[in-house]
């Protein structure tokens, strides 16, 4: 392999290019997205900054009855667990209403902490790289532009170890059926397929969010690894709902990534959530 050869994903400058645009919904989608947008506005007014849109909707890849809305809402005060309440009650709506969605998730955060100097390589970053504007004002104008290095990979996922927990009681609280459990398959893969890829990142240099092309750079660093980080970039998409898959993650695939994370990048500063 050869290391410092720029990957796709990046300007000529060496930049992560923002990804996704308005222009990529593809008509399936263009009418739960207009539903988004007016319903953020009825339901958090004048103390919504802005809205985003993120994942597979805006890059035009999203699959019709697969794919989930995902949304980024800034508000201008920090989230009360009001907002989070209401942001509930608008994606369990808009999930019963259109069947081209499969789920709908929404992250709230205030304007201060997206703009914070904690927050700079990974909230910060999220929106700038990977968020497409879809209401106010575009807070990607007060970010830096962001390279491919260690600090962005150890700010972004260098937190797994801290997660596990939090998954085993996820784990364990969830209902003992295949239903209850795919879409946790689903959010883990993707997680630790993402973690294996940033460990990565400043090596291969470059991004991507293919969930394959992230396990196939993974794999060329950790071939030991690389059919584990494979089938869960499979699951990620096609999640399975066997109870032995979850119990791998937390207990051989995720803790591995962690320590080597920490050896390679270090650990993320701490949040305090």
């Amino acid at each position: 392999m050869t290391e410092g050869v720029q990957r796709p994903g990046l300007d000529s400058q060496g930049r992560i290019e923002r990804e996704g645009s308005l222009g990529r919904v593809t008509p399936d989608f263009r009418p739960v997205v207009s539903a988004a947008r007016d319903r953020l506005l009825d339901v958090f007014g004048g103390q919504m900054h802005s809205a985003y849109l993120y994942g597979s909707i805006p890059r035009g890849t999203a699959r019709v009855g697969r794919s989930d809305l995902d949304l980024l809402v800034v508000l201008r005060g920090e989230p009360t667990e009001g907002d989070r309440e209401d942001a509930r009650v608008l994606g369990e709506g808009l999930d019963k209403e259109f069947r081209c969605i499969d789920g709908v998730g929404t992250l709230l955060y205030g304007r201060a902490r997206v703009l914070s100097k904690l927050e700079r390589y990974d909230v910060g970053w999220f929106l700038a790289c990977l968020c497409t504007p879809l209401l106010g004002e575009d807070l990607a104008e007060y970010l830096p532009r962001y390279r491919p290095d260690s600090l962005l990979a150890r700010e972004t996922n260098g937190d797994l170890a801290l997660l596990l927990p939090r998954w085993r009681e996820r784990i364990a609280g969830a209902a003992d059926s295949d239903e209850a459990r795919r879409p946790l398959v689903r959010f883990m893969s993707r997680h630790l397929v993402r973690t294996g890829f940033t460990l990565v990142m400043p090596r291969w240099n470059g991004w991507t969010n293919d969930l394959g092309e992230m396990a196939e750079a993974f794999g060329a660093y950790y071939p030991q690894r690389a059919e584990q980080m494979r089938a869960a970039a499979v699951r990620g998409h096609e999640p399975t709902g066997d109870p032995a898959v979850l119990r791998s993650y937390v207990e051989d695939l995720g803790p591995w990534p962690g320590e080597e994370y920490a050896r390679v990048h270090g650990v993320k500063a701490p949040r305090p959530d």
